[in-house]
């Protein structure tokens, strides 16, 4: 279901726009979808509207509801969408490479604040911004949302739960808790970056994040800033 072309982030932006131009294997649906991506994460979902949808995508109204029976609709597939593209683009990333379990979750770290750069647009979370404004209004918005954030921080738990036996590491917590800490941070430090209007407070953020596990695993974190 879709194609790294639509990946949001800085790092890739311009891809996403490049995937919305005619290309013979892809359909009215993805590009509506990639549209969504672009546009939602720019304008928010309630500044969205079907006609901009449309023009991005460069199909008409008749196409979009041939896919989509309302805009809430789009907004259930486009957080679905969302996950498949980014689940991929994860999937392949370097940092599973590593052997040490706590070193794979340290490089997600960096992978993360590595896409940080751009507008904030650019660079943030597409379910994170919609379920911001549609939680209270959508229910089928907000359940794509929490499987799209939730989803994504399960991929985390075997490999904390791998570093946490490898390194002896008690306490009242659980790998899930942990993963899940790691979305809150950076959703978090997405809305920051939204209210400064630039990447350079996430990237802090996730500096505290990285520190923050290393800590926790009991890495020397002091040797390592000097």
């Amino acid at each position: 279901m879709g194609s790294l072309d639509a990946v949001p982030t800085g790092w890739y932006a311009s891809r996403v726009s490049s995937g919305n131009q005619t290309e013979p294997a892809r359909n009215a649906r993805v590009r509506l979808l990639d549209a969504a991506i672009q546009v939602i994460r720019t304008q928010g979902f309630a500044g969205t509207s079907v006609d901009e949808l449309c023009r991005v995508a460069g199909l008409t109204k008749g196409a979009f509801f041939h896919h989509f029976a309302s805009k809430e609709a789009l907004g259930v597939a486009a957080a679905q969408h969302w996950s498949a593209v980014t689940g991929a683009l994860f999937a392949s990333a370097a940092y599973h490479d590593h052997a040490d379990p706590l070193d794979r979750v340290l490089a997600y770290i960096d992978f993360r604040a590595a896409l940080i750069e751009g507008a904030p647009a650019e660079f943030t979370c597409l379910a994170g911004t919609m379920v911001q404004e549609t939680f209270a209004a959508s229910n089928e918005i907000r359940a794509a949302c929490e499987a799209s954030i939730f989803g994504h921080a399960a991929t985390l738990e075997a490999d904390i739960e791998a570093a946490r036996a490898k390194y002896k590491i008690g306490g009242d917590w659980s790998a899930k808790s942990l993963a899940l800490h790691t979305q809150a941070v950076l959703q978090g430090a997405f809305i920051l970056a939204k209210a400064q209007g630039g990447p350079e407070i996430a990237l802090e953020m996730a500096a505290h994040l990285k520190r923050y596990v290393e800590l926790l695993f009991s890495r020397d974190v002091i040797s390592k800033s000097k």
